[in-house]
């Protein structure tokens, strides 16, 4: 019988994740997609002795319930979503042996947003397009898990039960309020210097209407600069309109007064200016941060955010990990 788990309660668009998520597709219109919490993601793959890139669940503000159909060692990382076993509370960030039949339930996000499962040997859907990332929105790799469905898991022998140190799991705050590095461009040129000014002073709202797709903001109006109002009619008719051209992800993407944070699920391309772009190590934050929390920005150049991504990926190695 091959290894497995069921889903009695899918949550909140569960879906499978893993990384590099799916590259090379961007021109075609699919997005990378990948798991928006790398940090919380690979160190729940390692607790169970996986590739740290191997695909697992995005349990994003409340989580699934799921029986367990196969023996196999689990964990739970990023939001607390007070994890149990058959009814018994178990330790986030830590390696849990679970038998065929046990039931693990997750529940509403006690603080952060997005919750990561992974189980040995990792979750063993059909790869799509080199990928077995989901994007929900298009079905593309499949779409959130449904109440019945069978996930299929792959072999393993782990067998050692581990937990992760302290100093090295993220820090997911309970006040509502986050840190988020960026950098000034592409299109920074396109506002006043007293709106990129603003951009990194002022706080920035997460509205409600946010996903995988783009964290929109609400705060203070931008001006433009003489470059963005005294265009040619071919950039189109608002300051903040562009000739088409690509997005990076984590870009700040203007929609006209609308600070959209470009994420995961992403398009690649449009015809809007992107003044800032946001540090990919501080996604994790985008990640847990929920709508009606408050952004403020630190400006940063590309050396510090790769000193940034470089921390993360020191703490997502099974050196950090300690048996229990």
């Amino acid at each position: 019988m091959s290894r497995r788990i069921t889903i009695l309660k899918p949550g909140l668009q569960t879906c499978v994740q893993e990384l590099p998520g799916r590259l090379g597709f961007l021109e075609q219109g699919f997005p990378i997609s990948g798991p928006f919490d790398i940090w919380s993601f690979r160190q729940a793959n390692i607790l169970v002795g996986n590739h740290r890139d191997t695909a697992a669940l995005e349990c994003q503000f409340v989580g699934p319930t799921l029986r367990i159909v196969s023996d196999c060692m689990l964990s739970v990382t990023g939001a607390d979503m007070s994890p149990t076993l058959d009814g018994t509370p178990i330790p986030m960030f830590t390696t849990i042996a679970a038998n065929a039949g046990q039931i693990l339930c997750l529940g509403f996000a006690r603080s952060g947003a997005r919750a990561y499962i992974a189980f040995s040997g990792g979750v063993a859907t059909i790869p799509v397009m080199g990928s077995r990332a989901v994007f929900h929105q298009a079905g593309v790799g499949g779409r959130a898990v449904e109440e019945g469905q069978t996930l299929p898991l792959g072999d393993s022998d782990a067998s050692t039960r581990f937990t992760v140190q302290a100093s090295a799991r993220p820090t997911i705050t309970t006040e509502g309020r986050w840190t988020i590095e960026a950098l000034a461009g592409p299109n920074d040129d396109w506002l006043g210097k007293e709106s990129v000014d603003l951009f990194f002073a002022a706080d920035w709202s997460i509205q409600a209407k946010s996903s995988r797709t783009g964290i929109r903001l609400t705060g203070p109006e931008f001006s433009f600069s003489e470059k963005a109002l005294n265009k040619k009619p071919d950039h189109g008719q608002d300051p903040s309109n562009i000739i088409d051209h690509g997005y990076p992800m984590g870009a700040v993407n203007l929609a006209g007064q609308t600070p959209i944070i470009l994420v995961n699920d992403s398009p690649s391309t449009g015809g809007f200016i992107n003044p800032f772009t946001v540090a990919s190590a501080a996604f994790w934050k985008l990640a847990q941060a929920k709508p009606g929390e408050v952004l403020r920005f630190r400006q940063i150049d590309r050396a510090e955010a790769g000193v940034m991504r470089a921390e993360i990926d020191a703490k997502t190695v099974p050196e950090v990990l300690e048996r229990v």
